[in-house]
């Protein structure tokens, strides 16, 4: 999948809002989405079931920022540990949005995760939604909706030992700490771009959604970061 090298940047500037949420949190305080401080416990690649096969086909050591096609199924019993927990951070009102906030809602539900939404209407509120999750280091940041990708695009590099899972979409240069699952007409990587991928509201369907998110949580679990899941369905 190429990529465009020509992204384009803006100065990442700490707003008054978020500056007073980094005060808060450093105090002990929690605000926003009462986000609870302390890390889970961290289960290591070899106790975790192992991917199949076809997680990486050819590609058994991808490069950074590689684009993998998992076999269907191939991420299947690759659980979180007890404890994992999560952030997710959701801008969008539209129905691809919605159908990907269920989706990962669903999962930790069903996963028994610890999970913390945090919703934002434009790129400020992105911004410091970011850093009320990045104040609590969570196990994992998930993104959706193609309204968090320009700022996620400038904050991920900044936080390299945090791990973020960008669902839907994707950085149009991800970091090592940054992976992605997409598919046809999942593709989006920002505005601004010459090509900014495919971006099909249809496509994000339910089903597609669950698979999208187990497959990328185990691919960050067994330890294969930043990188880009291109699903078939």
């Amino acid at each position: 999948m190429p990529r465009n090298s020509e992204t384009r940047r803006r100065t990442f500037s700490v707003s008054a809002a978020s500056a007073l949420a980094i005060v808060a949190f450093a105090t002990g305080c929690t605000a926003g989405g009462n986000l609870p401080d302390g890390h889970a416990a961290r289960a290591s690649p070899s106790e975790l079931q192992q991917l199949g096969a076809g997680f990486l086909g050819d590609t058994p050591t991808p490069s950074p920022e590689a684009t993998v096609n998992p076999e269907p199924g191939s991420w299947e019993g690759v659980v979180p540990p007890a404890g994992y927990r999560v952030v997710l951070i959701s801008a969008g009102q539209d129905a691809a949005t919605a159908t990907l906030t269920t989706a990962v809602t669903d999962w930790a539900s069903r996963e028994r995760v610890e999970l913390h939404t945090l919703t934002a209407a434009n790129d400020e509120e992105v911004e410091a939604r970011a850093i009320e999750a990045l104040a609590t280091s969570p196990d994992l940041v998930i993104g959706v909706g193609s309204g968090v990708i320009d700022v996620l695009a400038l904050v991920t590099p900044q936080h390299l030992a945090q791990q973020f899972l960008i669902v839907g979409a994707e950085l149009p240069e991800p970091t090592e700490n940054v992976t992605s699952a997409v598919w046809k007409g999942a593709t989006f990587r920002g505005t601004g771009l010459s090509a900014s991928g495919d971006q099909d509201a249809k496509s994000v369907t339910p089903k597609r959604a669950d698979e999208a998110i187990t497959a990328g949580v185990a691919s960050v679990l067994s330890g294969l970061t930043g990188i880009v899941l291109h699903l078939s369905f």
